[in-house]
């Protein structure tokens, strides 16, 4: 027991012993730490003033960079050196605002402005005082003490050039902003532009298109009245000869068209109107694939007041052939037909003009068979030529008492101003073209035409056609249609009517006159936008509509949706 209890006091006793031993070690080990920690600390105080003082004259500004800031670490602070890099700091961030605007003024082409000028004069003396030689002396020179009057003497100085440099700024931006405005409208305003004229070449090559393709209740109707006639020979045998036919007494209508409906809408609307309907003939020719649909479409609908209507093919007309007539022969040339019927669909929208150029119906015969109406017609003295998109509103004997001063056609000039002069319809960079012509002479209308055919055989106005379009083949001369040619041919021949006989735009412009409408003769849809299609314009669509024959089953089965 003795033992036992003597082991247990000298075990106690020399735990705390060995408690005291653990403790004190451990602040011996904290203190060593500590020493080391300041013996590396001053050694880097020391290292680092060494270093300030070898490269002291490395921190003075030469060209504007930024004056180095002192460590927050320096041993001794100067509140001068501090203030003096804030002035500093100060001027160099208002140097750069104004160089920045600066350059905006001369991306915005502002070089000879005034405010260019005092931005460029702004930075250059910003620049140019801490290099002055009393500042870089008392302020910026190594080693140097601050001179406190001569701070002072610079921060006023900088405060006032950044005081104008502030009012500058404050004028400038919202002249800035307006131009960078500008400019972004100039942007917007392009970026439109282009959309637009993209737009209107996709449209105008639709417009074409519709243009050039026959509504499927146009064809319905044609093949409606040839079933007819297979169905029903006996009732649509041909009808003997009519002496009106070559009666120069009467009045004379040529109307050359493969558009059954439109032909009649053109006959109705005359014979409606006429004073004495059974004095009109109306000649009337399209191609030998409406023929038959044209003869039954009379037949089963004949004209009512008496007039007359003599349907023929162009085909029938044997002295119109390619030995003959120019057209024909050019369409036999493999160059030609090329550039007429290839498939041009993949640069129609890239040049809507170019595809109206390459339309084949510039050159069918029917669209030229104007040009031989002597010959066609040897027995008549006169004769109004009208398309197959015009509506008559009145009506139209007096064409025939009008004196046309011994020319051939009388037909209403379309000039205005500059426009619709044969400038505008013939090359005068031709030397054919520019030696024969006046490019300011003014142009006229085809459609509704009256022809005096004694004069015309006179002065031999269809060899004068055949001699202009023979040079024509490589388009050299005019680019389409028969006005051009028409322009040359009756050049000194044709008399200017009154403007009332015949009114012109309907299938473009919308922004015709209705009281020139309804005071109009004749009112011609000329355009892309013609009455029987569905891109026509509403506001003149009943005009034509109001002559077409809904009473006909034909018109009704076909779902014109007039």
């Amino acid at each position: 027991m003795a033992v036992a209890a003597r082991g247990s006091r000298g075990g106690g006793s020399g735990g705390i012993n060995g408690g005291l031993r653990t403790f004190f070690s451990y602040r011996i080990f904290i203190s060593a730490i500590f020493t080391l920690l300041f013996l590396a600390t001053f050694s880097i105080l020391f290292s680092s003033q060494h270093h300030h003082h070898h490269h002291d004259d490395d921190s003075l500004p030469s060209s504007g960079n930024a004056y180095v800031q002192r460590t927050f670490l320096a041993v001794k602070s100067d509140p001068l050196k501090t203030r003096l890099d804030l002035i500093y700091k100060q001027a160099n961030d208002h140097m750069t605002l104004v160089n920045a605007y600066a350059a905006y003024a001369r991306k915005l082409k502002l070089d000879i402005s005034k405010q260019l000028r005092m931005f460029d004069e702004l930075a250059k003396n910003l620049t140019d005082l801490p290099l002055k030689p009393s500042y870089k002396s008392s302020l910026f020179e190594p080693g140097s003490l601050v001179d406190e009057d001569v701070l002072r003497q610079f921060e006023k100085e900088v405060k006032d050039i950044v005081k104008v440099a502030r009012l500058m700024i404050v004028e400038s931006k919202e002249s800035y902003d307006n131009q960078i405005k500008i400019q972004k409208l100039k942007d917007t305003i392009f970026a439109v532009n282009e959309l637009l004229i993209k737009a209107k070449k996709n449209g105008a090559f639709a417009s074409l298109i519709s243009a050039k393709s026959v509504p499927k209740s146009l064809h319905c109707l044609a093949m409606r009245l040839v079933e007819e006639r297979v169905a029903h020979p006996d009732k649509y045998k041909e009808e003997g000869y009519k002496e009106e036919f070559e009666d120069p007494s009467l009045y004379h209508y040529a109307i050359f068209s493969d558009n059954v409906i439109a032909v009649s809408v053109v006959i109705r609307s005359v014979v409606k109107n006429a004073v004495e309907p059974w004095k009109h003939v109306f000649h009337v020719v399209t191609d030998r694939m409406n023929v038959a649909a044209m003869k039954v479409w009379f037949r089963m609908r004949p004209v009512e007041g008496g007039a007359f209507v003599g349907i023929k093919a162009v085909e029938e007309y044997r002295f119109l052939n390619s030995s003959y007539v120019p057209v024909l022969r050019q369409l036999e040339n493999a160059n030609m037909q090329k550039f007429y019927f290839e498939n041009q669909a993949e640069n129609a929208t890239k040049d809507s003009t170019n595809m109206k150029f390459r339309n084949p119906k510039y050159l069918s015969m029917l669209n030229h068979l104007r040009f031989y109406l002597p010959e066609m017609y040897p027995k008549l003295h006169k004769i109004l030529f009208m398309d197959d998109d015009v509506v008559v509103q009145k009506d139209l004997t007096g064409l025939w008492k009008v004196d046309l001063d011994g020319k051939v056609n009388g037909a209403v000039e379309t000039c205005f101003g500059s426009f619709h002069r044969y400038a505008q319809y013939l090359n005068f960079s031709h030397p054919l073209i520019k030696e024969r012509f006046n490019p300011k002479a003014c142009a006229w209308a085809f459609g509704m035409n009256i022809f005096d055919l004694d004069a015309w055989r006179r002065e031999k106005c269809t060899e004068q056609y055949h001699y202009w379009q023979s040079r024509n083949e490589e388009r050299t001369l005019w680019k389409l249609g028969t006005l051009p040619p028409g322009l040359i041919t009756f050049y000194s021949t044709t008399k200017s009517l009154d403007k009332s006989w015949h009114v012109l735009g309907l299938g473009y412009n919308p922004s015709i006159s209705m009281d020139e409408i309804s005071n109009a003769a004749v009112i011609h849809y000329n355009g892309n936008m013609k009455p029987w299609l569905d891109i026509a314009m509403n506001q003149y669509k009943n005009l034509w509509t109001k002559y077409v024959d809904n009473d006909m089953e034909f018109v009704q089965a076909c779902n014109f949706g007039l």
